[in-house]
């Protein structure tokens, strides 16, 4: 139903259900039970109407318009909170692109709050899909790089390098979903049908920059806490046993703005736009900016790039 890069669908008539058991036939039965393992925790407060949902391709306006009412007044009934869930699409002519000065950037993990409360996360865990890694300088390897850093900032001898989903050409993460939860659109950005994901957590193991996440339980959120402008596939309340990962705000950036994080930024380090657009600021920084991608070496042609100030 929606524009996508991918020119497979799922098989027309097909559920969660037959999903899974498709996946089973192919894993076999010792891998499959230990990759549905935490389905058992959570398909008790599984609807039949949310298990039995099509494939957001699948899915008819009509449908997903009843999707939408489900899951909006399910949100009412749950969290007491009045949201409005659209369903965003991409816009022709746009390709989206992310840059990060990292001569700027101070370390002080304002990006990471402001996408923790835009996108509706887990309050409890105080889960986010931006990680802000300390770094030696003169470093790039990120496996040294110190997530947990409690002191003030910026250190003298160090800088800071914020890394979420890099929106790959080439995700690795689309390739091993084997049911097809995940996938590209029209303008880059990889998306989750967060209904149709089975928890497998294959998408978590291939990401090569630990960008995605998975609800091990139930999101707890306060009702006066809860950003009730939602997209369908991007921060709605997930639910437990799903995968989720950043998709560049898509409910805020397919409108007009900017991503929650550059808004939140201090220093001005964050750069958004359309790749496509010659007079946007993001092609000005890479045409400008000797530019870097993370673990280019793997062929994945990241969308998020990074540069210093000469």
């Amino acid at each position: 139903m929606s524009d996508t890069n991918s020119d497979s669908t799922p098989d027309q008539g097909t559920s969660r259900r037959t999903a899974m058991k498709a996946m089973g036939l192919t894993l076999g039965a010792a891998a499959f039970a230990k990759a549905i393992a935490p389905l058992t925790q959570w398909t008790a407060d599984l609807s039949l109407d949310e298990f039995l949902q099509k494939h957001y391709k699948e899915l008819s306006n009509d449908e997903l318009a009843n999707v939408i009412e489900r899951l909006e007044a399910e949100t009412k009934e749950e969290y007491g909170a009045e949201v409005e869930i659209n369903d965003y699409r991409p816009e022709p002519g746009v390709q989206f692109g992310y840059a990060l000065n990292l001569s700027i950037c101070i370390g002080c993990r304002k990006c990471a709050e402001a996408c923790h409360k835009e996108n509706n996360h887990d309050r409890a865990s105080q889960e986010s899909y931006i990680r802000v890694l300390e770094m030696d300088k003169g470093s790039t390897n990120l496996e040294n790089g110190n997530a947990n850093y409690k002191h003030p900032v910026p250190k003298s001898d160090k800088y800071y390098m914020p890394v979420q989903c890099q929106q790959c050409d080439y995700p690795p993460c689309v390739d091993v979903c084997p049911v097809e939860a995940t996938w590209k659109e029209n303008d880059g950005i990889v998306v989750v049908d967060y209904n149709w994901c089975i928890g497998c957590r294959y998408c978590e193991a291939a990401c090569p920059y630990h960008a995605r996440r998975f609800n091990w339980t139930k999101p707890q959120v306060p009702k006066d806490q809860i950003n009730p402008n939602q997209g369908y596939l991007s921060n709605r309340i997930r639910p437990q046993g799903a995968m989720e990962k950043c998709t560049f705000c898509l409910h805020r950036t397919r409108q007009g703005q900017m991503p929650a994080c550059l808004e939140a930024c201090p220093t001005g380090a964050r750069v958004f736009g359309n790749l496509l657009d010659p007079n946007s600021t993001i092609r000005w920084v890479l045409e400008n900016k000797r530019v870097f991608v993370l673990k280019e070496d793997l062929g994945t042609k990241p969308r998020f790039y990074y540069f210093f100030d000469e």
